[in-house]
């Protein structure tokens, strides 16, 4: 921390740290490190990262990157009742972090292909539902309360993700009948090593250096969980937290592997750090 509050390390190295600090690691994908959407300018000519307006709010959760998403998400919240008394609130049902959203970003480089065709038993997801393009990613978060994905570190230093370098067929797009190749660029990245170096870039940038510290309290820190997560709108289902469920107790085999299985497919917060 101390090197990273003196600038001795990069705001990329900081973040595998902490990821790596938490438990999470490449070699498990419902445990992937998880890195932060940092912009939300994805259709000018050029990228000026000296104005704010072109970062996310670092500050909230991507589930209320819309702000008009902030009063739905609370609702939710407060209306929600579990008759049986197991299920506590929560804000979203689905995960920043899980192996589906890796293998939704990694579709194009093996083993992720293999990994994601099998998990949607033996064919390619429809295309529509495909990681095809980074601004239409963006905007569906902007739209969609119920997809919180959150990014990898792919995004910062791995331009070949980008491209359909095996030509697997993604299928087409519905509306626009468009084919499914390549992932579809900002309009400021002149290349996919373009759009690397200037995301990166951004992740160093000045804004989020002085802003960051607010998703890491988020996602690693005290507003994790407890009141400071349900003040943050930032409350998730209470199979993905450390400690939620004690496995070992449940005796009935069919019904620990049931909740295994949901652990590891929903995705898992970070251990609090």
């Amino acid at each position: 921390l101390q090197k990273w509050v003196l600038r001795e390390i990069s705001n990329f190295e900081y973040l595998m740290q902490l990821n790596t600090i938490a438990g999470r690691t490449y070699n498990d994908l419902s445990q992937y490190p998880v890195f932060p959407w940092i912009l939300r300018d994805y259709v000018s000519e050029t990228l000026d990262l000296t104005n704010p307006a072109v970062f996310r709010d670092l500050s909230k959760p991507i589930g209320v990157a819309n702000e008009r998403h902030a009063r739905d998400v609370k609702e939710k919240y407060e209306s929600f009742e579990d008759p049986t008394g197991t299920v506590d609130k929560f804000h979203y049902g689905t995960h920043y972090s899980n192996a589906a959203g890796v293998m939704h970003y990694l579709i194009r480089t093996e083993p992720f292909t293999t990994l994601h065709i099998q998990l949607q038993s033996g064919r390619f997801d429809c295309s529509d539902r495909q990681f095809h393009s980074v601004p239409a990613a963006w905007q569906a978060r902007m739209e969609n309360p119920v997809d919180v994905k959150e990014l990898i570190p792919e995004f910062f230093y791995f331009p070949e993700f980008l491209e359909n370098q095996n030509g697997f067929d993604l299928g087409c797009l519905q509306l626009s009948n468009e084919k499914v190749g390549d992932v579809v660029l900002p309009r400021w990245a002149r290349s996919r090593e373009d759009f690397i170096q200037q995301h990166r870039k951004a992740l160093e940038s000045e804004y989020v250096s002085a802003h960051l510290h607010e998703w890491i309290d988020l996602i690693f820190g005290y507003k994790q969980r407890g009141p400071a997560a349900v003040e943050a709108l930032n409350v998730f289902y209470y199979c993905t937290y450390e400690g939620a469920v004690d496995l070992d107790a449940i005796t009935d085999e069919t019904q620990r592997k049931a909740l295994e299985g949901i652990i590891s497919n929903f995705g898992q917060t970070p251990c609090q750090l």
